[in-house]
């Protein structure tokens, strides 16, 4: 049980966040502070904090534990300006995307408190954003990676490993720059192209007509593309260089099977289709026992 969280970034994430950690009932109190007061005190009317607070520095005054839920070009400012309240005792966490540069970052802002933080990452999200769209379930049956720096002290990286148990979450730990590497692969590349594809379609002379005539099919792949398009520059900008090689493996990929198109045998075209779609079902399957779409 925690008495009192301090939540810096009041918007969907940290405020399934608070609101998870109400209805689990492992904290009394919950002081929340955004960049938009509209945004606080819309979180407090909807009970996902209790008192708003009018500075982050303030809204860290007396907490146990604090989460901060800004866009990770945020995280070092956002650090820096709470450093001076921050405890050995306190629990320090963020749910950025991208790992390596946040880490860097809070040992430039935390400096000697750079003990405190321990970086997570929630693998869970929506295409809308929001507190207006926060729900005490979002964190249930979903992966979290903690990346701790090589000064986290065991105790907090228990503490954070316990309290996201306690949410329902699976808990892994993993190195930042790997991380990084797994997720440009799986998560942000997957982003950049389903932007790319929207962004294609929609600069052909009858994109219109294309759009209105698209099908479940565009729909399913491109879902992703009506993220924040804020967060996702951040996410891109910040984790360039391991997208930008996942990129480069993404064009072999779809080289090879454009020579399988022109090819005058249909096997070699039905070959990689066959391992694509027997890799995917299987990998679905997988994800379902566990719990997770």
């Amino acid at each position: 049980m925690f008495e009192q969280l301090g939540l810096i970034g009041c918007g969907l994430m940290g405020g399934s966040f608070a609101l998870a950690l109400k209805k689990a009932g492992l904290v009394k109190r919950v002081v929340g502070y955004s960049k938009s007061p509209s945004t606080t005190d819309r979180a407090r009317q909807m009970g996902v904090i209790d008192v708003e607070a009018p500075s982050a520095l303030l809204a860290v005054a007396g907490a146990d534990i604090v989460l901060v839920a800004v866009p990770v070009a945020a995280t070092e400012a956002t650090l820096k300006s709470i450093r001076h309240l921050v405890t050995p005792q306190m629990l320090v966490m963020d749910v950025g995307s991208t790992k390596a540069d946040v880490v860097q970052a809070a040992h430039r802002a935390l400096q000697s408190q750079i003990g405190s933080f321990v970086p997570a990452h929630p693998i869970t999200g929506r295409e809308v954003s929001g507190v207006e769209h926060a729900e005490a379930g979002l964190y249930e049956g979903r992966q979290v990676i903690l990346t701790p720096t090589e000064r986290t002290l065991t105790a907090h990286l228990r503490r954070a490993e316990e309290l996201w148990a306690a949410l329902g979450s699976r808990v892994t730990s993993m190195a930042p720059e790997a991380h990084d590497a797994v997720f440009a692969a799986v998560s942000h590349l997957p982003h950049l192209l389903a932007f790319a594809m929207v962004h294609s379609v929609i600069q052909q002379e009858h994109s219109d007509q294309f759009l209105s005539l698209a099908g479940p099919g565009f729909r399913d792949f491109t879902r992703i593309a009506a993220s924040d398009p804020k967060m996702w520059r951040d996410v891109l900008r910040a984790n360039r260089d391991e997208i930008l090689a996942q990129s480069r493996h993404f064009q072999q990929s779809l080289q090879a099977f454009e020579h399988a198109m022109q090819a005058r045998s249909d096997q070699p075209l039905e070959d990689m289709l066959t391992l694509a779609s027997e890799t995917r079902a299987h990998w679905r399957m997988g994800a379902q026992r566990k719990g997770q779409a």
